[in-house]
């Protein structure tokens, strides 16, 4: 239910110009996110018809435009994902064409004036963008590579496709200008690297969510879902890390910070490092009925030329419960020479086989009552890990790519719950013992008249 926009050479030299987006913002608002789709230079994307004017785009619509894009355009994806896009951003931000000391998207428009039909998808319902790199991977048949300037510079992308991922901040305010304008020059530096290397690719503009809402009662609200941890992701997460194998995707991994520290010896201090932004590969990952390996592939960190964490999940049938329970068994740090740091799962890692498992913090740090214990200590001694929200699935994934309920490590009677039932004993108690000692006062069944006769006692001789 979108709109979509195929502008031909002619008129995008005003693509981006405010009276183009002025009229664009009427199928666009209450909530929408624009995607811009080009190719490089010398290679074109086919022409498609223009729907209705004022409708939304869905799921399946985005991928029909997408596969049909990319049938004849490079298979090297430049997905540029934005925290928060909306048409206003160019509206507001974009200047006239060819300004670039009025605009904000300077490298932008002078991608879209050489580039031959590009595509323009003003009108993406809230939330169908956070499909984008699924629909993507489907497309194209490999995972999606988180990179940046850095990592893309040292990347082969000679051979077959790649989905090249680079993720861009959005703020709110009188920064926003700012931030739009780095964000175009980082969009020309990764185009630059791409040139130099004379790869020919597809670029992807768009935003997880729109940094604009405009209310509308007249415009159906979506039910409410209850939070299910990351069941259904929410738009502006982050896609999870996805591993496919010739059924659809099997391994499913999400986590906010992948934090591993080496130290050459026992005595010196962790030199850690945040493994979760870089660029990884997944070369070596596999999945089968009852075991799955899911493998990330790391270059240049903390030293070593190259580093790979390993997650292996098995599942296995425990009659007690009679039912099947998917077990990360171990963690491995594998890195230059051959060596590896084993870490065993002391306890608690471990879910159905339908759900997924989710943990606040895994860690091996043993002030921390740690869920991963080293196996070979005198390797894992020189390795610490510690990932925060994490979420892993390895078995009886859904064709979308969705985790599954999470089952959390986190117990009932947490210390919160104690203090909370501790509390209201002790109020419980001290409100019984003063209830109690109202009830056994007695009144006096005798008083004395102060007004009256006082009493007389003879007193016998």
């Amino acid at each position: 239910m979108a709109e979509v926009n195929v502008l031909n050479k002619s008129s995008l030299t005003m693509a981006l110009s405010p009276l183009l987006f002025a009229s664009l913002l009427i199928s666009c608002c209450y909530g929408q996110v624009p995607l811009v789709m080009w190719a490089s230079e010398g290679n074109a994307l086919p022409s498609q018809d223009r729907p209705t004017v004022g409708q939304m785009m869905s799921v399946d619509q985005v991928k029909t435009s997408l596969t049909s894009a990319l049938a004849t355009a490079p298979h090297t994806v430049l997905l540029f994902l934005q925290d928060k896009l909306s048409m206003e951003d160019f509206t507001v931000y974009g200047g006239a064409f060819g300004d670039k000391e009025a605009g904000a998207f300077p490298n932008l428009q002078a991608c879209l004036k050489v580039a031959s039909s590009p595509l323009v998808l003003p009108s993406l319902a809230r939330g169908v963008t956070a499909e984008v790199p699924a629909l993507l991977q489907e497309t194209l048949g490999t995972s999606p590579l988180y990179t940046d300037l850095s990592s893309l510079d040292q990347q082969s992308l000679d051979s077959g496709p790649a989905l090249l991922v680079i993720g861009l901040p959005y703020s709110s305010g009188p920064q926003t200008k700012k931030v739009l304008h780095q964000n175009d020059e980082m969009i020309g530096k990764v185009l630059q690297i791409m040139k130099t290397k004379k790869v020919p690719y597809t670029a992807i503009y768009t935003g997880l969510q729109p940094s604009r809402v405009i209310e509308d009662s007249s415009v159906m609200i979506e039910p409410l879902v209850s939070r299910h941890l990351l069941q259904t992701p929410a738009p502006g997460v982050k896609p999870p890390v996805m591993f496919n194998n010739t059924d659809g995707p099997c391994i499913l991994l999400w986590t906010d910070t992948l934090r591993v520290g080496y130290r050459p010896n026992i005595n010196s201090p962790f030199n850690t490092t945040d493994l979760a932004p870089l660029a990884f590969t997944l070369a070596g990952s596999s999945c089968s009925e009852n075991s799955s390996v899911l493998v990330l592939n790391y270059n240049n960190v903390l030293s070593f030329t190259s580093l790979t964490v390993t997650f292996v999940l098995t599942k296995r049938l425990f009659p007690v419960s009679a039912r099947n329970w998917t077990i990360v068994e171990q963690v491995r740090l594998s890195y230059d020479g051959g060596q590896t740091a084993i870490f065993n799962s002391s306890r608690g890692i471990y879910s159905p086989a339908e759900y997924s498992f989710h943990c606040q913090t895994v860690s091996s740090n043993t002030t921390h009552d740690p869920l991963l214990v080293p196996f070979n200590v005198t390797v894992s001694d020189m390795w610490s890990m510690e990932f925060t929200d994490f979420q892993i699935q390895g078995f009886n994934v859904t064709a979308t790519g969705d985790f599954s309920y999470a089952s959390d490590c986190a117990g009932f009677f947490t210390p919160g719950i104690w203090m909370g039932l501790l509390t209201t004993l002790l109020m419980v108690y001290i409100l019984t013992y003063g209830l109690h000692m109202i009830m056994q006062l007695r009144t006096m069944d005798r008083f004395q008249d102060p007004k009256g006769p006082s009493l007389s006692v003879p007193l016998s001789e």
